[in-house]
């Protein structure tokens, strides 16, 4: 089965990884939540990370702000794919989001900075392998076009 572990820098990032938990589970994927900190806790992270590594059609999805060595961190340690999807802050006028762009050579999480985007990119990757998760994400992107559509035609009557 499909699955997506969410990594979590802190407990205060549970909100934005709820978000995505649900999208992924209208996607047909299994979500696991876990909280590890690079800066931390970095052999709890290590560790998180080769509980899930050896799993067949897994993913990660990391969630951290301000100083997002989480996201670089386990896209080091594992050759699973890494989404990268931090929460926006206004504490720094946004500006945080570079300490997740900016990656050392070697190091390569894809960057999705909305929790509904996130899980889509991760339900396309896994759909790779998953028939059943490849079908979801066809019917959520079925409807919406179909909403484009419909609004489209709302707009012209008007």
């Amino acid at each position: 089965m499909a699955k997506a572990v969410i990594i979590m820098g802190s407990k205060a990032d549970l909100g934005w990884a709820e978000k995505i938990k649900k999208a992924l589970e209208g996607l047909d994927v299994d979500v696991v939540l876990r909280v590890a900190s690079a800066h931390k806790t970095p052999e709890k992270c290590l560790d998180v990370i080769n509980e899930y590594s050896q799993l067949e059609n897994i993913i990660f999805i990391t969630i951290a702000g301000r100083s997002n060595a989480l996201s670089g961190f386990v896209d080091a340690q594992t050759d699973r794919p890494v989404i990268a999807c931090p929460p926006y802050s206004d504490a720094f006028g946004g500006v945080d989001i570079f300490s997740t762009l900016r990656m050392p050579s070697g190091v390569a999480p894809l960057v999705v900075i909305e929790p509904e985007g996130a899980a889509l990119a991760a339900a396309k990757i896994l759909g790779l392998q998953d028939p059943k998760v490849r079908k979801r994400v066809q019917e959520y992107q079925q409807k919406m076009k179909q909403k484009v559509v419909e609004s489209d035609r709302e707009v012209s009557r008007g």
